[in-house]
């Protein structure tokens, strides 16, 4: 059996995503998007209850549309809000749509959101050599730097920690342990 991180543990839905998705470089803008409100939503939880929560999403944020969330109303938002296929945080479902616009503006300007985002990576991803969980940080010197980047554009949700959790869902840090069999996969992606 292959050894993978121990965070995963060995829920089927968290063993799939860890082997299928996670440090895997996504240069997607929707994909991208997703992640970002998965994320917020993520605050205070544990990411396991965004997970069996991700269909839920998909459904009633349009498929992370950002053009389609940015559109969204007060009162579809409070619609959304009594939905329990989400998490029903009213800042984080209003963080959604604010989230939409600010990355809307991030892509005329840039281009692309992928674009910004693996702009601060130099477009490839940080390869880091952690033993074990313990060894790895809860947020870095460059979250930190992109996080408060972000929060000038007018993103909500992306704090230090939520932002390098950003980084390592979508492949920006490669933070399989060393003695995960998808650090040496990961690697070969950048």
């Amino acid at each position: 059996m292959s050894k993978r991180c121990s965070w995963c543990g060995d829920d089927p839905l968290y063993v799939d995503y860890h082997d299928k998705e996670w440090g895997v470089p996504v240069r997607d803008d929707q994909t991208l998007f997703e992640f970002l409100i998965l994320e917020g939503a993520q605050a205070g939880l544990s990411w396991i209850t965004v997970l069996r929560k991700r269909e839920g999403y998909r459904k009633l944020f349009a498929d992370f549309d950002a053009q389609k969330v940015a559109r969204f109303t007060d009162k579809k938002l409070d619609k959304l809000l009594l939905d329990p296929s989400i998490i029903r945080n009213k800042l984080k479902v209003y963080g959604a749509r604010k989230n939409a616009r600010a990355f809307l503006a991030v892509q005329e300007e840039k281009g692309s959101f992928a674009d910004y985002m693996w702009d601060f990576v130099d477009g490839k991803p940080i390869q880091n050599q952690r033993k074990n969980l313990k060894a790895t940080p809860a947020t870095t010197a460059l979250s930190d730097k992109i996080s408060k980047d972000m929060k000038k554009r007018g993103f909500t949700f992306v704090g230090s920690t939520i932002i390098y959790a950003h980084m390592q869902a979508t492949g920006m840090v490669n933070d399989h342990t060393l003695d995960c069999f998808r650090h040496k996969e990961c690697r070969a992606l950048a």
